[in-house]
């Protein structure tokens, strides 16, 4: 519960209309409020301000692409309200825009697997612990999510990567503004991007120069 005055306010995204049922059936036993249910996502956004609910619930492929509708929507709920807790419930894991949606807002945030929710208790307990600002994942999420884990040099602009390349040559600033024919003002730019791109903090002990070179060694 949100507060001991009222029940948790949830709004639902699901285009099964068995499941959808049956999750607001759910809900309601549990002592939650389902102040919307929809067929789609986009409905779910237009009346979020009417709803004002403590958590959304969002299956990820839906009407009318059957792609990722859920999860963006996720993603522009979280940008409109930080503090809403958002729950997807799907068969899918959506790599792509789950990485984003991780770090975005400050409210709670959960990605189940409907075929591995194992209890009624464990999707009970998952809508309260997403509202109360926790985190739940199913580990075969977790697992997808690492495995598509962004390469740091795949953020380097092509400039960055032709300065990359002649740092592991071994080239000093000087002389890799000689090679491209720019100031050696404009390489330390491009050097202390790549180090915060790299996330290669001056640590006053590490070699950032010879780190950031390994990096790119090891691609």
């Amino acid at each position: 519960m949100t507060d001991e005055a009222r029940p948790l306010r949830i709004v639902l995204a699901e285009d099964s209309v068995l499941l959808r049922e049956g999750l607001v059936r759910l809900f309601d036993e549990a002592g939650f409020e389902t102040v919307a249910a929809y067929g789609e996502a986009d409905s779910l956004l237009a009346e979020i301000d009417e709803t004002n609910p403590d958590l959304a619930v969002l299956d990820v492929r839906m009407p009318p692409t059957f792609r990722d509708e859920g999860v963006r929507a996720a993603i522009e709920l979280r940008r409109r309200r930080p503090k809403l807790g958002v729950l997807l419930l799907s068969q899918y894991v959506e790599g792509t825009y789950a990485h984003e949606l991780l770090s975005s807002g400050e409210g709670g945030m959960g990605y189940l697997l409907k075929d591995r929710v194992a209890s009624l208790d464990e999707l009970e307990d998952a809508v309260e612990r997403v509202s109360q600002g926790g985190t739940v994942l199913d580990p075969q999420v977790v697992r997808e999510l690492l495995s598509r884990r962004s390469d740091p040099l795949d953020s380097l602009t092509p400039r960055e990567r032709e300065v990359m390349g002649l740092m592991a040559e071994g080239r000093t600033n000087a002389g890799i503004a000689k090679q491209l024919f720019i100031g050696v003002g404009a390489v330390e730019k491009n050097v202390t991007s790549i180090f915060q791109k790299l996330a290669l903090e001056d640590s006053g002990t590490d070699h950032r120069r010879v780190l950031a070179v390994l990096t790119w060694l090891q691609r």
